[in-house]
């Protein structure tokens, strides 16, 4: 797999037909161990002018999505590696639903195609995720609304406690969901 960088948590496909295997995969959470973050992504388009937006993601378990909704496009995943919970809220961050995710191997469901103006965020319930997302493009900053009731992603202090909230409100309607 050949790639050129756009900055740490970012490359691209350097080659016409781009095929990933698992020393790929390998390769792609050692790098993404280097970034403060712990996090990076590989576009598989060409830029971002693309009408189809495909990428391999790989996320730390405690990695937060700051909850959002997509303006005119839906989303699509499927988890390559991990176990993840999506949680969708009303536009006033009630959760209304979560999807528990894993690979293929797990049982678990393994794709989602979420439609658009839903809120939603990650729950990353395993070491690391790595999944395959598919959006329409051009990718713009403005076709993104992030949730006003939810903590800024730079606010370390109530991201951590936005999550511990929302895992044990998941927890919750998970175990009511087995009685």
């Amino acid at each position: 797999m050949k790639t050129y960088k756009i900055n740490k948590e970012v490359l691209y496909s350097n080659e016409d037909i781009t095929r990933v295997n698992i020393h790929d995969i390998k390769k792609l959470k050692k790098l993404a161990l280097k970034n403060r973050t712990k996090k990076i992504r590989l576009c598989t388009h060409k830029n971002v002018k693309e009408q189809l937006q495909e990428m391999l993601i790989v996320h730390p378990k405690d990695y937060y999505v700051w909850p959002h909704k997509h303006v005119n496009k839906s989303e699509s995943f499927h988890i390559i590696e991990g176990e993840v919970d999506i949680v969708l809220f009303n536009n006033y961050g009630k959760v209304l639903n979560f999807i528990s995710m894993g690979a293929a191997n797990t049982g678990k469901n393994f794709y989602y195609r979420l439609p658009q103006f839903k809120y939603h965020t990650l729950l990353i319930r395993s070491k690391v995720l790595v999944f395959h997302e598919i959006t329409k493009g051009p990718f713009l900053k403005k076709d993104t609304i992030w949730a006003s009731w939810a903590p800024h992603e730079k606010n370390r202090r109530e991201v951590k406690q936005y999550l511990e909230k929302l895992k044990k409100e998941i927890n919750i309607i998970k175990n009511a969901k087995k009685k």
